[in-house]
């Protein structure tokens, strides 16, 4: 595990809790306890869920749920616009908190960021109570919750904000990182979705203390550059340093398959779950690209990528899937099987307000 100049860093990541529904909750209170969705009409077609309050998450309702299954799940759902224009001030207030303590912030999204408090404003030394302090300012100024996690590097800080949802504060010490990493879910590791996951317990590995048992050669070829980052990180070590201000310039989610896939059907339902990964994460930071890009990687591990843009910024997931589609059916494999799929967002543009958050039909039934 990484010191900074003979000490442990001190990182804060704040996640405020369902960030956009309790902005509108706390506007607006005849809807607070309701049963809240933030997203596209349900009654259209390709409407998707943007987040949901508290009370719509008991009935199984996710962010990038398509509007239709959310309210199958749960009919007595209120399903409200988001108000991106307004979370953007409340968020631009929250980071005048954070700069109280800090001007090592960097933003996530919206609604997290992390923070360095090696050396504070401040001086009050404390990370566990610099986070308190912060909590406290956005509870009683902003009347809204945040929930913290504290550690010595950023991705333990990530995973323990995630851990006393809502309104908690989680701190894990350096003594006890490695434990805590050993007794972890893999699906728990930040970056680890539900298709790495599987192919994780595929091989036998399950928790942290599995991971911990193959050799960094094994874990690349087995997840490509990705298994060099859980390698460290099962040990602790994550040398990321917090950058404040980053500039974002491309939003991207790719996949190295456990086989060689052709041209096909099998490729295309990957790409589609790619591009939505990555769609989800533009809609997260609400930076809408006006090109994409897709790498294809072969078998023979030689690589092209494809790329178009256009007049507007690719707003609709529905036509982000079609446009990464059409670049892939024009590619030519030269007969090739592929192992890597990526999509890429760039050339960003501010989004501007809809009457839904996606109008265009599904494109996959």
């Amino acid at each position: 595990m990484e010191k900074a100049v003979g000490k442990w860093r001190k990182i804060i990541h704040v996640d405020m809790d369902a960030f956009y529904a309790s902005v509108e909750q706390r506007d607006f209170p005849e809807l607070k306890g309701n049963l809240l969705v933030l997203g596209g009409s349900p009654d259209g077609t390709g409407g998707v869920v943007a987040t949901a309050s508290y009370e719509a998450r008991a009935y199984g309702i996710r962010s990038a749920m398509s509007s239709k299954k959310a309210q199958q799940l749960c009919p007595y759902a209120i399903f409200v616009y988001p108000r991106f224009s307004a979370y953007k001030e409340v968020s631009r207030q929250i980071r005048a908190i954070f700069s109280r303590y800090t001007d090592l912030i960097e933003p996530l999204s919206l609604d997290e960021a992390y923070l360095d408090v090696t050396e504070d404003k401040l001086n009050i030394g404390s990370a566990i109570t610099i986070a308190e302090e912060i909590k406290k300012a956005i509870k009683e100024e902003l009347h809204l919750t945040a929930s913290a996690g504290v550690s010595i590097n950023k991705f333990v800080a990530k995973i323990a904000s995630d851990m006393n949802k809502p309104d908690g504060l989680t701190f894990i010490g350096p003594s006890k990182i490695e434990k805590f990493m050993e007794k972890l879910p893999v699906e728990k590791f930040h970056g680890v979705g539900k298709v790495t996951a599987h192919r994780m317990k595929l091989q036998g590995i399950r928790k942290g203390s599995d991971l911990k048992k193959l050799s960094e050669d094994r874990l690349t070829l087995l997840f490509g550059k990705s298994g060099k980052f859980f390698y460290n990180i099962v040990r602790g070590i994550d040398h990321r340093a917090v950058k404040p201000d980053r500039e974002i310039k491309s939003i991207s989610s790719e996949d190295t398959f456990s086989y060689d896939l052709d041209k096909g059907s099998e490729l295309y339902d990957h790409l589609l779950r790619i591009t939505q990964n990555a769609f989800k994460r533009v809609n997260q930071y609400q930076m809408f690209g006006r090109t994409i890009t897709v790498k294809v990687k072969f078998a023979d591990f030689k690589q092209i990528t494809r790329s178009a843009s256009y007049d507007h910024a690719i707003t609709a997931e529905s036509e982000a899937v079609l446009f990464a589609r059409t670049l892939v059916e024009n590619a030519d494999f030269e007969g090739k099987s592929v192992r890597l799929l990526g999509v890429g967002f760039s050339n960003f543009h501010e989004p501007k307000m809809r009457s839904r958050i996606d109008e265009q039909g599904e494109l996959f039934t």
